[in-house]
């Protein structure tokens, strides 16, 4: 009998069954409390549940302003060729941002992870440097990441804790992009894809992502997370022996945690990542000062000698009334027909540029008030940017009613600009455009 099942091993007709290590963690999503663990501190291979990493850093990049979603990333020959799970992507094309996240998050495509992780650091192996100084940030002392997709590599690993904890940030450090887990299917550029958790998602009440993963040495993985009235649940496991069977502990899971979950409880919503020490933020390999404040700003003294000479040339962008007015006139037909405001909309009064007396522009201080902007994308045309600016004002009157709308160019294009924001107000107004899939980042104090 042994040396027939040798044998039928040899010719393919036996697969050698080996499970994978199992583990669990169950949370109150609201306030973080563990109500269930099961090997939970073990490192184990995450598998695709890296991903929900990969796709952290992407939004933190966006809200950053060091990518949009509209950026066209180039696909490297390493990205198009990671095996399946993938998009299909070739070398040398070039797919806009939005499509590789949605991608990732998804159809859990390896291509498009790489991608994504080449696009924001210069090469994976800068971005997964990137993910670990971000997942100590994040309070993942147990993980190490070599890669962006979480296909098996010596020294890839995580556990079921550190996994929870990153399910939980997704879900509440950027609410504005979680509907894509929720996703049954998406438009990826390239094709419609489906979503890897699908049977999940339709087959438990409240379920609403997050993350699958699947290797040989990992199982089958699962960070899935559910909403029922004012209770919310996540649930990990590590070590699933099918996709029907993890499924099955996962809800059995959810269901636990809501019966120990108390109907009420204070939402504690998990601290932003902090690198460097405060105030400062990561980026990459470079530190971006967040928040500054210049004190005094000293005028230069002429040289002994030197005749005065004007303080400073105004600044006169080169403008043609009549195609900006025809925007606005496009603009206000757009708002019109979508019926972005609820009467009639305002004709904003046409532009015009009159000569003017040279006149000096001064700094003004950053220590507070009004001095921050948002950035709405970039342009071919100063007619198209001002057509965008109205076009969003009219949106998205209740934040940006009274800002400064502002083009600027640049050897890239034309950058549509509203200043003259508080901070808070910025930070509302991107994160209200971005719900509705409009590009948009803060522009700080300078």
């Amino acid at each position: 009998m042994a040396i027939l099942a040798s044998l039928l091993l040899f010719l393919g007709f036996v697969t050698p069954a080996i499970a994978a290590p199992y583990a669990a963690m169950v949370i109150d999503a609201r306030s973080g409390e563990v109500l269930h663990s099961r090997n939970a501190d073990t490192r184990l291979h995450p598998a695709s549940l890296t991903k929900m990493m990969t796709l952290y850093i992407a939004f933190e990049a966006v809200k950053n302003g060091e990518i949009t979603m509209d950026t066209k990333v180039r696909v490297s020959k390493h990205a198009a060729a990671e095996p399946p799970s993938k998009l299909g992507l070739k070398s040398g094309q070039r797919i806009a941002l939005r499509y590789l996240v949605r991608a990732a998050a998804v159809k859990s495509a390896n291509d498009a992870a790489t991608a994504i992780g080449e696009a924001i650091s210069g090469s994976e192996a800068a971005f997964a440097r990137r993910m670990n100084r971000t997942a100590k940030a994040l309070g993942m002392s147990n993980t190490t990441f070599r890669n962006a997709h979480g296909l098996t590599e010596s020294g890839h690993l995580s556990t079921a804790r550190d996994m929870t904890t990153m399910g939980r940030h997704l879900l509440y450090d950027y609410p504005q992009y979680y509907n894509l887990f929720s996703r049954t299917s998406t438009y990826a550029g390239v094709r419609e894809v489906a979503n890897t958790n699908r049977r999940m998602l339709g087959s438990y009440r409240g379920a609403d992502g997050i993350k699958t993963g699947y290797t040989r040495a990992a199982g089958f993985n699962l960070v899935a997370s559910a909403e029922r009235g004012s209770e919310r649940i996540i649930a990990t496991v590590f070590g699933g022996r099918s996709t029907a069977t993890r499924n099955a502990r996962v809800a059995e899971l959810l269901d636990l945690g809501f019966k120990r979950a108390p109907s009420r409880v204070a939402l504690r919503k998990p601290a932003l990542p902090v690198y460097n020490g405060s105030p400062n933020q990561s980026v990459g390999s470079k530190t971006v000062r967040v928040a500054t404040a210049i004190k005094k700003s000293l005028r230069p003294k002429l040289r002994p000698g030197s005749a005065a000479t004007p303080a400073a040339a105004p600044l006169i962008a080169e403008v043609d009334p009549n195609a900006i007015n025809l925007g606005i006139e496009d603009a206000l037909q757009e708002a019109k027909s979508a019926s972005l405001v609820n009467k009639e909309p305002t004709r904003p009064a046409p532009l015009i540029v009159e000569d003017q007396e040279p006149q000096v522009v001064t700094r003004l201080t950053t220590s507070g008030g009004r001095h921050w902007g948002i950035n709405v994308g970039r342009y071919t045309s100063r007619y198209a940017a001002e057509k965008m600016l109205l076009k969003t004002a009219l949106s998205e009157i209740n934040t940006l009613d009274g800002s400064l709308r502002k083009v600027v160019k640049s050897s890239r294009g034309f950058d549509a600009n509203f200043m003259g924001l508080s901070r808070e107000t910025a930070d509302l107004a991107c994160r209200r455009l971005q719900a509705r899939q409009i590009s948009c980042f803060m522009i700080g104090p300078s």
